[in-house]
């Protein structure tokens, strides 16, 4: 198993780290639905970075800031 850690120049920010949590323990408790993990991050568990609540369109542009998508994880190179 891989750390997301290992391919960032940075470690993640304390913000990162929580909302990571947050969302395992929503996953982990069976809400895999994004209103109900909306939900379950606007009941407590992590508060957008700007503050406020979350909404579906603001935690789904979250995830892709963060994630960047596949075109932003760097291959590794292989050795011929």
């Amino acid at each position: 198993m891989w750390d997301i850690s290992q391919i960032r120049e940075t470690a993640p920010s304390e913000y990162e780290t929580a909302l990571c949590k947050a969302l395992m323990e929503i996953l982990t408790a069976g809400r895999h639905d994004l209103a109900d993990i909306v939900q379950a991050l606007n009941d407590g568990a992590a508060a957008p970075e700007a503050g406020g609540n979350w909404t579906e369109e603001t935690f789904t542009a979250e995830m892709a800031r963060l994630g960047g998508g596949p075109e932003h994880i760097p291959v590794p190179k292989i050795r011929s």
